[in-house]
């Protein structure tokens, strides 16, 4: 059955591959962004077809449409962007929130809220569990994204609690894959361009702190998973994949499936910044049936393959 489904941020890198899923569906889809970090290019091959509209609006405003599902994207996801405007990326994660969450009182549809590993902060548990309460900085260089994403979800579950809203809840971890912004300061996206441009690769630190990637497609299959289970669960649970890399490992790994003749540089470490973070993803095997697929090699050698198409 066709379901009509608002996806906010649906421009942006995640967004646009929810979208083109969705879509492929059979889906009615209204893609929202304000085009802040998303980009038309990344839709740009659904636009035209019939089950597809784009909406240029920001969540800090109020958006009335009758629909059945909402995915609610909407928050720049990188450092760059989101310590560039920190207050507008509180607002965008409070305020969205709060108007998508209004939007589905309303149309008594469910809604599915996009949070983050950053919710963890610079964890004292390894790996993280959902229920490990974090250890987060409330008033440093990254509290607007992590903060902002906690009083999300805080707001997800009162409104769950006061209004009866049908609320999902996943925490997305470290995500790559095609349709990431060149310059959005992810480390897979800056260590491929450096690569790519044989530029030294820069490394903040001493390599050695971890992280877990997850290929975009698992992520997506996993967003849609959870927006389709029982309505008795409500997460929040985790969607990111275990395996855990060294920044070292990652560079070097990049520059070997380049070919490159970049160097490896190191520089100081930004303030906050976690030194390891990898999911606990038992509730998500569980609950959802659903484990990461795609290998870290396979996943970088297509986004080479599209970093390379960009240049």
């Amino acid at each position: 059955m066709m379901k009509r489904i608002l996806v906010t941020g649906g421009a942006g890198f995640i967004g646009s591959h929810l979208c083109e899923r969705l879509v492929n569906e059979g889906n009615d889809v209204i893609c929202l962004d304000n085009f802040y970090t998303g980009a038309k290019e990344n839709v740009w091959h659904l636009i035209g077809r019939p089950n597809f509209e784009i909406v240029r609006h920001d969540v800090c405003q109020p958006y009335w449409a009758e629909v059945d599902e909402i995915y609610n994207l909407a928050c720049p996801a990188s450092p760059v962007y989101y310590q560039n405007d920190p207050i507008q990326t509180t607002k965008t994660s409070v305020f969205g929130a709060y108007h998508m969450l209004g939007l589905a009182r309303r149309t008594k549809c469910k809604i599915l809220q996009t949070s983050t590993s950053e919710v963890y902060g610079d964890p004292s548990v390894h790996p993280q569990p959902e229920t490990y309460w974090g250890n987060v900085n409330t008033i440093g260089i990254r509290s607007c994204y992590d903060e902002g994403k906690r009083c999300a979800e805080t707001m997800f579950f009162d409104y769950h609690r006061l209004h009866g809203v049908r609320i999902k809840v996943i925490r997305i971890f470290n995500t790559y894959g095609p349709r990431m912004a060149q310059h959005d300061g992810r480390v897979v996206s800056n260590f491929i361009m450096q690569a790519l441009r044989n530029e030294d690769i820069t490394i903040y630190g001493d390599g050695h702190q971890t992280r877990s990637f997850q290929y975009v497609s698992d992520l997506i299959e996993g967003m849609v998973r959870m927006m389709n289970s029982s309505d008795d669960f409500l997460g929040p649970v985790n969607i990111g994949n275990p395996g855990e890399f060294t920044m070292l490992e990652l560079a070097e790994k990049v520059i070997a499936m380049t070919g490159s003749k970049s160097k490896i540089v190191f520089r100081p470490l930004p303030s906050d910044d976690p030194k390891m973070r990898r999911p606990d993803i038992a509730l998500a095997k569980e609950k959802l049936d659903w484990e990461p697929k795609v290998k870290l090699d396979e996943g970088l050698a297509k986004t080479i393959e599209y970093f390379k198409g960009t240049l």
